[in-house]
């Protein structure tokens, strides 16, 4: 099976709350539905599941991902970024550029602003996700809507690379891993944003 791997559409900003979970910003209901319509063209596979985290900002994304593949959406709550339960969400872009390598290597350290995370449990449990989809086996092609942190973890797993952050990944934007339920996986492309080249300004910048 294929599995389609996409990044979570541009989010709003959230101060301080007691547990930051934003939704989209327009931009990202735009840039989504662009995946949408790109993940149903006549030259490509449909997918015929859609997986998704169940941070806001990942259903929002995969709602238009379903809507444009007449399916429903299913969630699976391993597949939530590090940063589930952090007080705020401030998108990497508007981060000042001395915390940024700070946070780029929020998964070698456990480490994103005050909150704190164990890497090794996240990826186990991301990795446990991705395998029971495999397994289920549900379809040729499932897409999968999520977050960078959570797509870099399995890759790493995938590509037997330390725990971190190897590949920054767009907002809406798609990896492609080959799987069988045999265990074997095979990576096919990595931040695919062909669906943005019209709307420029689209692409986002890294995690999560």
């Amino acid at each position: 099976m294929e599995l389609v791997l996409v990044r979570h559409g541009r989010p709003v900003r959230v101060e301080a709350s007691h547990g930051a979970d934003p939704g989209l910003t327009e931009q990202g209901h735009h840039d989504a539905r662009l995946l949408g319509a790109h993940l149903v063209a006549a030259d490509v596979p449909t997918p015929e599941v859609v997986w998704s985290s169940p941070m806001r900002r990942a259903r929002e994304t995969a709602e238009h991902v379903a809507e444009r593949a007449g399916v429903g959406v299913r969630v699976d709550e391993r597949l939530a970024e590090f940063d589930l339960g952090a007080p705020a969400y401030v998108p990497m872009e508007q981060v000042g550029p001395g915390d940024r390598a700070e946070l780029w290597r929020a998964l070698e350290t456990g480490r994103w602003g005050s909150h704190r995370f164990d890497p090794e449990a996240f990826q186990q449990r991301v990795v446990a996700a991705f395998t029971d989809i495999v397994a289920a086996r549900e379809g040729a092609v499932v897409a999968v809507v999520c977050h960078g942190g959570v797509i870099n973890s399995y890759l790493c797993s995938i590509l037997d690379r330390p725990h971190g952050m190897f590949c920054q990944l767009g907002y809406t934007s798609v990896s492609r891993v080959l799987a069988s339920r045999r265990g074997h996986r095979q990576l096919v492309s990595i931040n695919e944003t062909a669906h943005l080249q019209l709307a420029p300004g689209s692409v986002g910048s890294a995690v999560p």
